[in-house]
């Protein structure tokens, strides 16, 4: 089977080697990864298999990590990775939605086999597939280890990117931006907001300059007229109205590395409040992204934004943008670094984010935000959709 692995063996033994230093540094012995993005990264594994129990381990002695999961998935296992074939171990097919055992009854078999039954071990707590079962099952079978939060360990070895990831990066970005102008160009009177995202997927898939596109981590967000006064609405069969305000938050994602972007749509002469908001936004935008260079501290670019507004007449109590990069669903944000204050996290070259701009108010609002990657020159944009409120006639 031909299968375009992602990266070279080269990239992936840097990822471990650097995990392996953060594991020292933390006092663990092994790490139990069950984040899709987190199992990817560290070794290229890629299926739909994150419904169901499964783990990526890391252990401060082996050179390679092993991959743990359901058996029909094996396969995918030994397809997608580099894994040698000792290294992907499956768990007995009966434990499958079993009502009193569990899948990590046979990991615990795993790591006693290999005699680290009495390690200390890191688990990733608040990942999204990681179980309150899951978690039972394995301190249950493992009454000699010590088990600590990892504390999202891989996430922030993920921060910042190297040049191979920063390619899927801005293509990407090409993808979104072809995807967001197509989108835009569907936003006619008497359009439903479901036909609109049908085209949305399709173009996320077709992807740009003969690079096809993932699926997404986040589904398309779509809101139009009093719904664009909060941001997580998807879509129905809405009608766009003659006169009337549309927000769109897509994502793109290349070989799973993912770039989101907004655009504020008003179709019609817009009112005079809407025009302001998004320049405000606009203006707000440019500032931070121009402040983002390596060495100054993520707050400092959050407070950019904040003042713009302030001085404006708004305010925005939530953070204004996260961190980035391979994504799988249901998220597209790291879990790592938040643009908000308090963020004392310095910047550094390569890394990646989602600057959200967004500004929701009682009736509407408005959202222009940008995926970039930080540079000496500032906020370095994966995507080229025109910065403004567009007006559709």
């Amino acid at each position: 089977m031909h299968y375009q692995k992602a990266f070279l063996p080269e990239e992936f033994d840097r990822r471990v080697r650097d995990v392996k230093k953060r594991m020292e540094k933390a006092g663990l012995d092994l790490l139990v990864c069950q984040d899709p993005a987190n199992m990817g990264w560290l070794t290229g594994y890629d299926s739909w298999s994150f419904y169901t129990p499964q783990a990526v381990l890391v252990h401060m002695t082996e050179e390679m990590p092993f991959w743990f999961g359901r058996p029909i998935d094996a396969k995918s296992a030994t397809v997608t990775t580099n894994l040698p074939e000792n290294n992907i171990v499956s768990f007995s097919e009966t434990l499958v939605h079993h009502t009193d055992n569990h899948p990590f009854d046979d990991l615990c078999k795993l790591i006693n086999s290999n005699g680290w039954g009495s390690n200390r071990i890191g688990v990733e707590l608040d990942a999204h597939y990681y179980t309150a079962r899951a978690h039972q099952h394995l301190v249950r079978g493992l009454p000699n280890a010590k088990f600590a939060d990892s504390r999202e360990l891989v996430n922030w070895a993920r921060l910042i990117k190297s040049e191979a990831e920063l390619v899927y990066m801005r293509e990407a970005g090409q993808i979104i931006s072809h995807t967001m102008r197509e989108a835009i160009a569907q936003l006619k009177p008497g359009a439903r907001d479901y036909e609109v995202v049908a085209d949305v997927y399709r173009n996320q898939i077709l992807g740009a300059n003969g690079k096809f596109g993932d699926y997404t981590s986040l589904s398309p967000l779509l809101q139009i007229g009093e719904g664009t006064s909060t941001c997580h609405l998807t879509w129905s069969d809405q009608k766009v109205q003659d006169s009337g305000l549309v927000v769109m938050e897509l994502g793109a994602a290349r070989r799973h590395y993912t770039t989101p972007l907004t655009r504020t749509i008003h179709v019609g002469k817009p009112p005079q409040e809407v025009s302001r908001l998004a320049s405000v936004i606009v203006e707000g935008g440019d500032l931070a992204l121009e402040a983002a260079k390596p060495g100054v501290a993520v707050e400092e670019v959050a407070a950019v934004f904040q003042t713009v507004l302030k001085r404006n007449g708004y305010s925005k109590e939530s953070r204004v943008g996260y961190s980035i990069g391979i994504a799988y669903p249901p998220d597209w944000g790291e879990r790592t670094v938040s643009i908000r204050a308090s963020e004392t996290t310095p910047l550094q070259e390569g890394m990646c984010f989602h600057f959200q701009s967004g500004v929701w108010l009682d009736d509407f609002g408005a959202a222009i935000s940008e995926s970039f990657v930080v540079t000496p020159k500032g906020g370095e944009r994966f995507c080229d959709v025109e910065r403004r409120l567009i007006v559709v006639d």
